[in-house]
């Protein structure tokens, strides 16, 4: 059967989960550390990966029978695969505007890239990075500036106290401490 007339079952490229999409009119705002992950995961699919996974579909297609050809079906399924990761990759790269932390001015203002230290209601501290929708680690506390603490405390200053709208009601989020400082990753 022609391909003209197959329909691919993957995603495509635009259906992004929603913490992953980028607000409309907004820069892809990355750190330097975000930023050179991507691009090594980049250079890491375009020269090493793609190249042989390409050499092993040849030579499964040199092999005849390809409608039966496990190593072929599954070369090109992977293929497309990295093929989107590409894309996907490429365009953040291009739209991204880098802001390194540490060559920030200094400010007690919440921008992107801040390192915050708060204090909630029942008295716990926390303390968060601003990074890209790309970079979030919860486990390190890296937050999207996009989610909604990072929204809450953005432009506030420290000393402030800023309000988050959860689920559960509003919560008083107390901004103990704004420093700018490499976010290691």
């Amino acid at each position: 059967m022609s391909k003209a007339f197959t329909k691919e079952t993957d995603h495509d490229d635009d259906e992004l989960p929603a913490e992953l999409k980028v607000p409309v009119g907004s820069k892809n705002y990355m750190t330097p550390q975000g930023w050179q992950r991507m691009k090594t995961e980049l250079y890491e699919l375009v020269n090493k990966e793609r190249p042989h996974v390409t050499q092993v579909v040849n030579w499964a297609a040199s092999n005849g029978d390809r409608s039966e050809n496990a190593d072929y079906q599954y070369g090109k399924r992977r293929l497309r695969e990295i093929d989107r990761r590409i894309r996907f990759l490429s365009k953040r790269l291009e739209n991204a505007e880098v802001i390194d932390p540490e060559t920030r001015e200094v400010t007690d203002q919440v921008f992107f890239s801040a390192t915050v230290t708060y204090c909630r209601e029942d008295g716990r501290e926390e303390t968060i990075s601003i990074v890209g929708v790309d970079e979030t680690n919860l486990p390190l506390n890296h937050i999207s500036w996009t989610s909604p603490v990072a929204r809450a405390l953005i432009k506030a200053r420290q000393g402030d106290v800023v309000y988050l709208r959860t689920p559960n009601g509003v919560e008083e989020l107390e901004i103990l401490m704004v420093t700018y400082q490499k976010i290691e990753s």
